[in-house]
């Protein structure tokens, strides 16, 4: 079999595993209480050793958070290929409606788990709280370097703080109104539309300068 072809199998094996997981630790914390489950527990119902866990999540808290990385990585990507018209809170706004394309998981069964979690768990609060700050760190870090000539240190973490906490108080509003939304795609763009107002102060700014 070619090599390709070998880790393509081994990767949907590891995504399956890694879904398994997932679906395993929402059920097992939804019926058992997140600290009474252990990640021996949540490794059993998806049939795999407890050494194997920690192959795919560091921890309980990491496991609440399986695509936390790949929308940092969305937002990074979005702000490397920008087109030259695009500004800051453009390329923001864009990288969103990506994440929402590409996923709804911010809607999911764990994501409104993952919400009640953060208010009535410290180790989940203090996880996601860490998260955050690191995702706003790298997030306003590269939207610096890519526009230089617009932002400072200062006014990019401006930026991206008012992207992430308008994203995250809408989502957490919605789902804590709704409980588990059925219909994703309202959801999605109620969170864009309070991101699109979070913003509206930058690009009226930015098209302010322009005229000036």
């Amino acid at each position: 079999m070619p090599y390709s072809a070998v880790m393509s199998l081994r990767d949907r094996k590891r995504a399956r595993t890694r879904r398994a997981l997932i679906d395993a630790a929402t059920e097992l914390f939804e019926s058992r209480g997140y600290d009474e489950t252990t990640v021996a527990d949540i490794a059993a119902a998806a049939d795999i050793g407890a050494r194997t866990f920690f192959g795919y999540f560091a921890s309980k808290e990491e496991l609440l958070f399986p695509e936390s990385d790949s929308r940092v990585q969305a937002t990074l990507a979005a702000i490397a290929d920008r087109g030259p018209q695009e500004e800051p809170a453009d390329v923001l706004l864009r990288a969103l409606t990506r994440v929402a394309t590409a996923s709804d998981e911010m809607v999911s069964p764990l994501a409104v788990l993952r919400t009640r979690l953060i208010r009535t768990v410290p180790a989940v609060r203090g996880r996601a709280l860490q998260m955050q700050f690191d995702a706003q760190q790298e997030i306003a870090r590269h939207l610096a370097q890519a526009f230089p000539d617009r932002l400072d240190r200062v006014s990019a973490a401006a930026l991206t703080g008012a992207f992430i906490g308008a994203v995250s108080g809408a989502l957490q509003a919605l789902l804590d109104d709704a409980g588990r939304p059925d219909d994703p795609e309202t959801v999605q763009k109620a969170v864009a539309g309070a991101a699109a107002v979070a913003l509206e102060p930058w690009r009226a700014h930015t098209a302010r300068n322009r005229v000036s």
